[in-house]
């Protein structure tokens, strides 16, 4: 049987359930899709083994430039899996593995974009974390490389495959909330001060040089490295792209859908972006705000916007990481694990709930299942992935400039605005990492 051609497993399995090795051992090697993990310290473990754990999975691969992380995970999922997987330092062993047909990315967001397009280019499907890059550039040309080469590629927004987030839209597109033009999405846990710490070498076992990539040579400092990256303008997209990608993309969903089904026109692309407020509470080396409100303008007076309260101990609408919908014959609070229905007068009209970190498994499924389909998945690169990403880009953009920013999309450059727009991209790429462009892909 042809392992593109295979179908779905039984609903245990779809749904991500524990196997055993006796189970495992009985699956037809041609029943599986061979996959290979690069960057599997937080999330990127986290997700792989949601791959481990299948029966139609085989993990050739571990691959991480940390050789400390590299072994403690190896070992780990070598527990799933009955074997020990191959151990690299270089995700170009891999791509050059025909054997291999899908890469899972974890890496750091700076280390999206390069490996995906090479991976596309060598015939594999990507399962690659959120957000999809560092910048709105990488982004459009990773969705170009998806395309050119057609791949099958999901982002890491996993509430797309949340069954309770789908009965939430089925909900919406009965129509009762009305005319909508307003929605919110937030973020309001307090975090912690990361402090000033000192640069000094980096630990036994890292390949540095290879973990900044195409980012510029810094010296090693511990804040600007695992779990922390993200919170640097060279690596990450601070927590508007961190966690706000998850709050953007289900609240525009449910905002879309209850827009389509008044018969409005649908949203459609931005028309504007600004942003205002700044690091303004903690005392430390992070970059990006911890306070901080974004506006998205649809036209026709549809407004979007984006809270970030870092500094603030209490949730807001019951909910520390949020979204809300309002129309004029009632409104939506959605949460990570629960959403609820309201009518004008503040009555519960309907609700529902389910668990977020649950959702990883169905994901990953769904995932799978269209890599044999070649359908697209929940959260398709293209129409769903890159689209939430770009509110997070074009946000911290709005922030950067400190101004209201509107992109034209042919080009992905800022209208009249040359500062703005190099904030949609990087500069240079530290060779030996280049982005290709669009004319070279």
């Amino acid at each position: 049987m042809n392992r593109r051609a295979f179908v779905a497993r039984s609903a245990a399995a779809v749904a991500g359930m524990t196997i055993s090795n006796r189970t495992r051992a009985a699956t037809s090697p041609n029943d599986q899709i061979t996959i290979a993990a690069i960057g599997v310290r937080g999330r990127g473990f986290a997700v792989l083994k949601a791959f481990a754990a299948r029966p139609d999975v085989d993990v050739k691969y571990v691959c991480d430039v940390d050789r400390n992380v590299l072994e403690k995970r190896t070992g780990q999922i070598s527990e799933i899996l009955g074997r020990t997987p191959n151990k690299i330092a270089d995700f170009r062993t891999a791509l050059d593995d025909p054997s291999v047909d899908a890469i899972i990315l974890g890496t750091p967001t700076h280390w999206h974009a390069i490996p995906m397009i090479m991976a596309c280019q060598a015939g594999k499907d990507v399962y690659v974390e959120k957000p999809d890059a560092h910048n709105c550039m990488e982004g459009k040309i990773m969705v170009a490389a998806l395309k050119k080469y057609q791949r099958v590629v999901q982002l890491g927004i996993q509430s797309r495959s949340g069954l309770y987030f789908q009965e939430m839209i089925d909900y919406v597109r009965e129509g009762h909330l009305g005319k909508t033009l307003f929605a919110k999405a937030w973020e309001s846990i307090q975090q912690r001060s990361l402090g000033h710490p000192p640069n000094c070498d980096p630990p036994a076992g890292v390949d540095y040089d290879t973990w900044l990539g195409p980012a510029p040579l810094r010296p090693f400092n511990p804040l600007r490295f695992h779990g922390n990256w993200r919170w640097f303008f060279d690596y990450g997209a601070g927590d508007l792209g961190n966690d706000g990608v998850h709050r953007l993309d289900f609240t525009h969903w449910a905002f879309e859908t209850a827009v389509e089904a008044y018969g409005d026109p649908p949203l459609g692309p931005l028309q504007a972006v600004s942003a205002h407020g700044g690091k303004s509470y903690f005392d430390d080396m992070q970059q990006w705000p911890d306070n901080l409100q974004v506006t998205y303008d649809y036209g026709a007076g549809r407004v979007m916007t984006y809270e970030m309260r870092l500094w603030t101990p209490y949730p807001f609408g019951g909910e520390h990481e949020g979204g809300a919908v309002y129309g004029d014959q009632g409104y939506l609070l959605i949460g990570n694990h629960n959403w609820r229905a309201y009518s004008p007068e503040g009555e519960l009209l309907k609700q529902g709930a389910g668990s977020y970190s649950k959702n990883t498994h169905p994901h990953v499924a769904n995932f799978l299942e269209c890599m044999r389909s070649r359908n697209k998945p929940q959260a398709d690169l293209e129409t769903v992935g890159h689209p939430a990403s770009l509110m997070c880009h074009l946000g911290n953009a709005a922030w950067r400039a400190g101004r209201t920013i509107r992109l034209d999309r042919p080009t992905y450059t800022c209208i009249g605005d040359r500062e703005a727009t190099g904030y949609l991209e990087r500069a240079n790429y530290r060779k030996p990492w280049t982005l290709p462009t669009l004319a070279r892909l």
